[in-house]
Formats: structure tokens, C-alpha cells, sequence
């Protein structure tokens, strides 16, 4: 008992300068029992995680993979102000694949969720809470360019954003400035495809159009639903603990990197880590780089405070959605250099395959044996790049349709 009154105390000393003076009151409250609390919000999280994969299995036909990933997604938004970074949800989806229902389940299970279609900067920045953009191909238009840079900066927090009002003051009206901060979590859908740099700070899911007519014929009255109010109702008396510190965690996971971190991965008793070994050993062999290791850790926190279980099936499908968008991105910036390399080329040129694969690879400046002639042949049919092709010997001879390069080509530059 006496070690447990001493813990609680290194506890107030220790989140002192991190807690509200609301928290910090409940903290140094002799009558407040911490161990109780965190027995319950294990309960409470565990619940609401467990609730929120059933809600989306009801409403939504996905991949399996993807039901724990949207569920720590959701809950994540309601510690949102903890994590110095959170990742975009977005939805790459076919016409009449659900996205709408998705984006709708979804911002409302969120905390202080919105659905919008098209929106303004001010919206953007003048509002608080998860917001969910539908048909972002809109956002892509002429004019939008402030609202798409307001977008790649929301997904880190403490950027700025300036904007001058007038203020009555005694000497008259004054132009002040104000500040706002636009980072929030931000769901996103369409159907077209998202541009590179947006893209990079999203974690990518594709939906596809369902015939399970169990799920699709449901009509969306979620207020109405017990489970869905309950859930919301456990994750916001979560979101009050006061214990929990998620910019703790991210302070170790810094030391742990600028230390010896092999060792400490290996010795399973250091102190200073060992609450957080098993979440440290398993990021470690995800093998991401920066950018993905910074939207991967918001969902391993969440996970690593659910269960063993829950960080294990998280940490194996995230590593498995960013091989494959790494592998996406190859082929698209590869098929993009091809089409510059074409539109260079002299018209009306008779070309051997072979012999225009290394041209390529030169261009390029790299060897990899990937880049043959099977796999040239499918791109520019792929890219419909051909405009004759006959089999000549043992080789295949081609002529490149250079004007439809030209063309296309002005898209990316």
C-alpha cells in the first residue's frame, strides 16, 4: 500500500508541469484512487476498441486488415492533442464502393467529428475537431492552392496560421493579428487518386465496391445506435484520464533512438524502457523510414496501450500498407520518368526493345536488373506508349508514339 502512495506521488512530481490544474487537483487529491483509473480505462479502451471493430464490420465492407486500423484511427482522435504529429485516413475508393458511408461512420465516431464536401481556408483553420473532405478532387482545382498548403501543414501540430482582423480599441479601429493552428485529423476520400505530397502524410486504404447486400442496405442512423453511443461515451471518459501521456512515450522513443538502442532492444529489464520494449522491439522491425515511423507511432501508442495483440496485428499491417505504397510509388515515378524519356525522342524513330531499355536504364542513371525488356514492353503498353511493334529475329522492334509523351508529360511539369 505504502508503494503505491509513493508511486502516485512520483507520478504528481513527475506530470507537475504536463497536467492542467484540473488534473494535476484530481492527482493531489488524497482520496483518488490512480490504479483504480487505470484498471478502468484499460477496461474502457479495450471496450470501445472491440466495439468500434464490430461497428465497422456491421456498416462497411472492407478488408479485415483495415477494420483495426480505422478503429485505432478513431479512438487516436480523441488524444489528438497528445501526439506531435497524426497521421491522414484516406480512402482511395470506386465509384459506389461505400466511401460516403465510410467517411460519415467514421467522423461521427470521432471526437467532435465533421463531414464536409467542399470547404474554405477559414473552415478550415476557424474549427476544431476530426474532419472528414469528401470528393477531395475538388480541392485540386485552379484557386485552391492556400487550402492545399493549409492541408499538407495540418497533420503536424504547432504550425501557425496569421490572419489579420480589425479590433475597436479607444484610439479607433486597429488591423491585429490572430493566430490559429490548423492541425486536427483529417480523413480524406476519392476516387481519382491523391497528389504525391498530400499523399505522403496519409496512411493509404482502398475500398472497393461490395455486393454484400447485409451491409450496403443499411440505412446510416448511427445517432440511433446503442453501441455507437456507448462507444463515444467510453472514448471520451478515456480521453480525461489522467495518467496517460502519450508525449512521454515520445521523449523515451527519442532517447531509446540517440541511445545504443540494439542493447536496450536486447536487454528486456532496463528500466528506463521497459514499458515500452515490446512497442520499441516491434517498430524496430517494421524497418520504416522517417515519414512512415511518424504516422505509424500515433496507432502503436493507442495499440501498445489495448493489448499485445491489438500492437502486433497493427504493427504487421501497417509495415505491409507502406511496402506496398513504397512499391506503388516506384512504379509511378518510374512510369513518370518513362514518359519524359519518350516525349525526348526524336519522332518516327525505329527503336530495338532491348536496345531502348538500356537507353532508359542510362537515363535513369541505375542498373537495377528489374528494368528488362519484359517489364519495358509492359509499361509502354501499359502507358500506350506504341505505336508499332513487330518481331524481328529474336528481338521485338517499336515505334514510339512521342507526340502523346509530349502531351502527357506537361501534366507533371
Amino acid at each position: 500500500m505504502e508503494a503505491i502512495k509513493n508511486k502516485e506521488k512520483n507520478l504528481i512530481s513527475k506530470t507537475k508541469q504536463e497536467l492542467s490544474e484540473e488534473e494535476f487537483n484530481k492527482l493531489s487529491n488524497p482520496s483518488y484512487d490512480l490504479e483504480k483509473e487505470k484498471e478502468e480505462f484499460k477496461t474502457n479502451i479495450l471496450t470501445a476498441y472491440r466495439n468500434l471493430v464490430d461497428i465497422l464490420k456491421e456498416y462497411l465492407d472492407m478488408d479485415k486488415e483495415y477494420y483495426n486500423i480505422v478503429a485505432l484511427w478513431i479512438i487516436g482522435t480523441y488524444f489528438h492533442k497528445e501526439f506531435p504529429s497524426y497521421p491522414f485516413l484516406y480512402f482511395n475508393a470506386q465509384k459506389g464502393s461505400g466511401k460516403s458511408r465510410a467517411m460519415n461512420l467514421i467522423t461521427f465516431t470521432s471526437k467532435d467529428g465533421t463531414m464536409m464536401n467542399s470547404m474554405t481556408e477559414a473552415v478550415l483553420f476557424r474549427t476544431k475537431g476530426t474532419l472528414g473532405i469528401d470528393e477531395y478532387e475538388g480541392m485540386t482545382r485552379k484557386g485552391n492552392e492556400n487550402l492545399r498548403e493549409l492541408l499538407n501543414s495540418a497533420y503536424k501540430k504547432g504550425i501557425k496560421i496569421k490572419r489579420m482582423k480589425q479590433q475597436k480599441t479607444l484610439e479607433g479601429i486597429k488591423l491585429v493579428v490572430e493566430e490559429f493552428e490548423v492541425y486536427r485529423p483529417i480523413l480524406i476520400a476519392n476516387i481519382w487518386g491523391m497528389e504525391s505530397v498530400l499523399g505522403d502524410r496519409c496512411i493509404p486504404l482502398i475500398l472497393e465496391k461490395s455486393h454484400r447486400k447485409e451491409i450496403i442496405n443499411l440505412v446510416e442512423i448511427f445517432h440511433e445506435d446503442s453501441k455507437v453511443m456507448e462507444t463515444k461515451k467510453l472514448l471520451n471518459q478515456c480521453s480525461l484520464c489522467s495518467f496517460l501521456s502519450f508525449q512521454k512515450a515520445y521523449k523515451k522513443w527519442n532517447s531509446f533512438v540517440k541511445n545504443n538502442y540494439t542493447n536496450y532492444i536486447n536487454n528486456i529489464n532496463n528500466t528506463n524502457y521497459i514499458s515500452y520494449n515490446l512497442l520499441f522491439k516491434s517498430l524496430n522491425l517494421m524497418d520504416l523510414n522517417g515519414r512512415e515511423l511518424e504516422l505509424s507511432l500515433p496507432l502503436c501508442l493507442v495499440a501498445n496501450e489495448i493489448s499485445s495483440k491489438i500492437l502486433k496485428e497493427t504493427t504487421l499491417t501497417l509495415k505491409k500498407i507502406f511496402s506496398d505504397k513504397r512499391a506503388e510509388e516506384l512504379v509511378e515515378d518510374r512510369d513518370t520518368s518513362l514518359i519524359d524519356f519518350v516525349s525526348q525522342e526524336p519522332p518516327r524513330t525505329i527503336y530495338q526493345m532491348s536496345h531502348f531499355t538500356e537507353k532508359f536504364k542510362e537515363f535513369l542513371g541505375v542498373s537495377d536488373d528489374w528494368i528488362n525488356v519484359k517489364w519495358m514492353g509492359r509499361a509502354l503498353k501499359r502507358l500506350n506508349l506504341i505505336k508499332e511493334k513487330r518481331r524481328v529475329g529474336k528481338g521485338v522492334q517499336i515505334e514510339l508514339n512521342v507526340e502523346k509523351a509530349q502531351k502527357r508529360i506537361k501534366m507533371f511539369k
